[in-house]
Formats: C-alpha cells, sequence, structure tokens
C-alpha cells in the first residue's frame, strides 16, 4: 500500500484506485505535452501533440464527472508508472542531438503514454460494467477511443514520415 492510499480491499477499491491513478496521469500529461509541443520539428506531430493536449483537458473534465457519479471525491494518487514514462522520455529526448530522430524519440514516448492509457481505460470499463456503474461507461469510452485514435495517428505519423526522414 502506498503511502497515501488507503488498502484495497475489493472490487471497488480498486475501480477508485485505478480512477485515481488515471486522473493524476491525465494531469501530469497535461504537464509534458507543452515541452513536448516546443521540442516537435515536424509540424504534423507538433500539431498532432496540440490536439491531444485538447483532449486531455477534456478527459480529465470526463473523470470528474466520473467521480461525481460514484459519489466518490475528485483526487489523484501517485502514479509511478506514468511518471516513469515520462521520466524516461525527457531522459531520452535530452540525449537525441539529431532533430529528425527527436521527432521519432518524441512519437514513441507519446505512445508509450497512449499505451498505458489505453490499459487503464480498458480496465476502468471493464470493472464499471462488473460493479454495475453503467452511467460512467460511456465517459470512459469516449476517452479510451480518443487514446486509440491517437495512437493510430501516432503510428501512421511514424511509418508514413517521421521515421523515414530520420533514416
Amino acid at each position: 500500500m502506498g503511502l497515501f492510499t488507503k488498502p484495497i480491499k475489493n472490487l471497488d477499491d480498486l475501480f477508485v484506485h485505478t480512477l485515481q491513478d488515471i486522473y493524476y496521469a491525465e494531469n501530469q500529461i497535461t504537464k509534458a505535452l507543452p515541452q513536448m509541443i516546443e521540442k516537435a520539428t515536424n509540424p504534423a506531430l507538433r500539431q498532432g501533440f496540440e490536439t491531444h493536449l485538447r483532449e486531455t483537458h477534456g478527459q480529465i473534465q470526463r473523470l470528474e464527472q466520473v467521480f461525481t457519479a460514484i459519489n466518490q471525491p475528485v483526487k489523484g494518487v501517485t502514479c509511478e508508472a506514468i511518471d516513469g514514462i515520462i521520466r524516461e522520455a525527457k531522459e531520452i529526448i535530452s540525449d537525441v542531438d539529431d532533430v529528425l530522430v527527436l521527432d521519432v524519440a518524441l512519437a514513441a514516448s507519446a505512445q508509450a503514454v497512449e499505451h498505458y492509457e489505453i490499459s487503464r481505460y480498458g480496465t476502468l470499463i471493464s470493472l464499471a460494467r462488473q460493479l454495475g456503474h453503467h452511467q460512467v461507461i460511456a465517459l470512459l469510452q469516449a476517452t479510451l477511443d480518443e487514446e486509440k485514435a491517437t495512437d493510430r495517428k501516432l503510428t501512421e505519423l511514424a511509418e508514413s514520415r517521421i521515421n523515414r526522414q530520420a533514416a
């Protein structure tokens, strides 16, 4: 058990903890994306990051609606996974000298974030179904769909442009 978290005794506790985890993660992502936007040299990549930053603000609002719907206070718990992914991205990005390779590193780092988010939202939807929290499934599904779309766009951009340019 974490220092500032309560014990997870049942499935509902796990649902709330996972919700708090992704709420923290989304807020950390809103802090990291502006730095990625600033470093991106490919216009399509930069625009994709800007779009996803706006989406992330909407995703945070949806999470707040989920907290309200299940009568829980809106709060996050430290997510070591997202902190690690962001820390690793910053380290890699700081080590890259070639701007074309930097765009590849930025896209790859963004996909690591997306994959984490996709796993969390998928888990939340599954748990919400099991727990009968049907009123929040559409909110969670909307965000999962956005995360998957962002991941697809990053893959398309990497494979069609930025990986080739860096090679």
